[in-house]
């Protein structure tokens, strides 16, 4: 009886339960690895049920209740759903090794003009697809598109089979692939995000416990740019 009292008492402090985790493929080399080693080293009773998504496929677990929580890439219907946290980073330009351009620092755009690119659908993140493209219009010129690709895996893996050049979220750099150099592109970026929702309604003490690791995680996050941003303007 004891043991059932203090089972209902972990799971009403969220400390017991399952959870549902959607997430795109690019937010495993940064956003994700740090949330689940807080949340497990907090919280031991709860099971976390992963599921690698498209962003519109998690729209459709959520919507549905086969999901409870979502890394996903905007746009999304925010009248539907809560953002615990909005991640936002630069994009790179992902090189083969033996790429003439692969010995410099950084690269301008412009010096891809001529490249052949591997991209995702645009379905599949339609405002990370529009940022990119936009940074090809302000260089005057319009990609060559020769392959596409929904993973960002298979994107840097094409990338390594010399097949082309892309435009990548700069945590994909954590992704270390044979024969792929991660370069910054000299031009200033419009900047890739990726929001952690949940629905409106939900009422479940372990999905509100996950969200509070991913709040502390996203403050966290938030002050050591600002941090970082004040040491460079510092040098």
């Amino acid at each position: 009886l004891e043991e059932a009292i203090e089972k209902g008492k972990q799971t009403n402090r969220g400390e017991r339960g399952q959870i549902a985790i959607g997430f795109v493929s690019s937010a495993v080399y940064k956003i994700i690895p740090p949330i689940l080693r807080r949340f497990r080293t907090l919280v031991t009773g709860v099971n976390l049920e992963l599921h690698e998504l498209t962003s519109d496929r998690q729209i459709e677990w959520l919507q549905e209740g086969k999901l409870d929580v979502g890394f996903v890439r905007p746009p999304f219907r925010e009248e539907e759903f809560n953002v615990a946290a909005n991640f936002q980073e630069s994009l790179i330009v992902a090189l083969s090794e033996s790429h003439p351009l692969a010995d410099r620092a950084s690269i301008s755009l412009s010096l891809l003009a001529h490249e052949s690119f591997i991209i995702f659908p645009r379905p599949v993140a339609p405002e990370l697809f529009d940022r990119i493209i936009s940074l090809f219009q302000q260089a005057n010129f319009s990609p060559k598109i020769v392959q596409e690709a929904i993973q960002m895996q298979t994107i840097v893996s094409l990338v390594a089979a010399e097949m082309g050049v892309a435009i990548v979220p700069a945590s994909i750099e954590n992704l270390q692939r044979t024969g792929v150099v991660y370069k910054t592109l000299e031009e200033q970026t419009p900047q890739s995000a990726i929001a952690i929702i949940y629905r409106k309604k939900q009422q479940s003490a372990t999905v509100m416990k996950f969200i509070e690791v991913v709040e502390e995680i996203s403050d966290e996050s938030r002050v050591l740019s600002v941090e970082n941003l004040a040491l460079q303007s510092a040098i």
